[in-house]
C-alpha cells in the first residue's frame, strides 16, 4: 500500500496542464484592421473554454472530494487515475472540436457527441474508482458508511446527467450542450454528509 500524496500531486499538476492549454486553443484572429469584429467572432471559442475550464475545475474539486478520505492506494487506483488523467487530458481537443464546429455550423451533432462522451467516461472512471476504494477497504474509516453512500450517490448522478445530455446533444445539438452545463452549479455544492455520519449542519447536495 502506498500513501496518495503523490497520486494527488501528479493528477494536481495533470489538471493545471489541461485548463492551460484550453486557452492555446483560442488563436487571434489575422485581419487586425478589423480587430474588434474578429475578436467578436471568436465567441465559440470563448465559450466552449469557460464551460470546459468549469467542467475541470469541478473534475478537480470532486477528485479532492474523494482522494481527501482515502487512507492508502494500491496498483488498482493508481491505474485507474491514470486512465482518469488521460481522459482529463483529452479534453482540450473534444474543447477545440466543440468550438470549431460551433463555428464552422457543421458537424455539431458529432462534435457535442464527442465532448460528452468524454466528460461521460471521466464520470464513468470517478464512479469505477470510487467502487474499488470501497471494495479494497482503501477509504478512511471515519467517513462511515452514510458519507459512502452519499459522495456515491454523487458521482453516479453524473452519469445520468452527462449521459442525458450526450444523447440529447445527438438530435438537439446546443441542448445538449445546455444540459451538460446545467449539472455544474450542482456539481460545486457542497455533498449531505461528506465529512461522514455526524452531520450537524444542513448542506445542501
Amino acid at each position: 500500500m502506498r500513501q496518495p500524496g503523490r497520486l494527488i500531486s501528479f493528477s494536481d499538476a495533470v489538471f493545471a496542464i489541461a485548463v492551460t492549454l484550453l486557452v492555446l486553443e483560442i488563436q487571434p484572429p489575422q485581419d487586425f484592421g478589423h480587430l474588434l469584429r474578429g475578436l467578436g467572432a471568436l465567441w465559440p471559442s470563448y465559450l466552449a473554454y469557460a464551460l470546459s475550464f468549469l467542467l475541470i475545475g469541478q473534475v478537480w474539486v470532486n477528485h479532492h472530494v474523494m482522494f481527501d478520505r482515502v487512507r492508502h492506494v494500491d496498483r488498482g487506483v493508481l491505474f485507474l487515475n491514470t486512465l482518469l488523467l488521460m481522459v482529463i487530458a483529452f479534453l482540450p481537443f473534444s474543447t477545440s472540436l466543440l468550438a470549431d464546429a460551433l463555428r464552422a455550423e457543421q458537424g455539431l451533432r458529432v462534435a457535442v457527441v464527442v465532448y460528452g462522451a468524454t466528460l461521460w467516461t471521466a464520470a464513468a472512471l470517478f464512479n469505477i474508482i470510487w467502487a474499488h476504494l470501497r471494495r479494497a477497504n482503501l477509504l478512511d474509516p471515519d467517513l462511515g458508511p452514510f458519507g459512502i453512500r452519499a459522495i456515491g450517490r454523487r458521482f453516479a448522478l453524473a452519469l445520468v446527467w452527462i449521459g442525458s445530455g450526450t444523447l440529447v446533444g445527438a438530435f438537439v445539438p446546443i441542448a445538449g450542450v445546455v444540459i451538460i452545463a446545467g449539472f455544474l452549479p450542482a456539481y460545486y455544492l457542497p455533498i449531505r454528509g461528506e465529512y461522514g455520519e455526524d452531520t450537524t449542519t444542513d448542506q445542501p447536495g
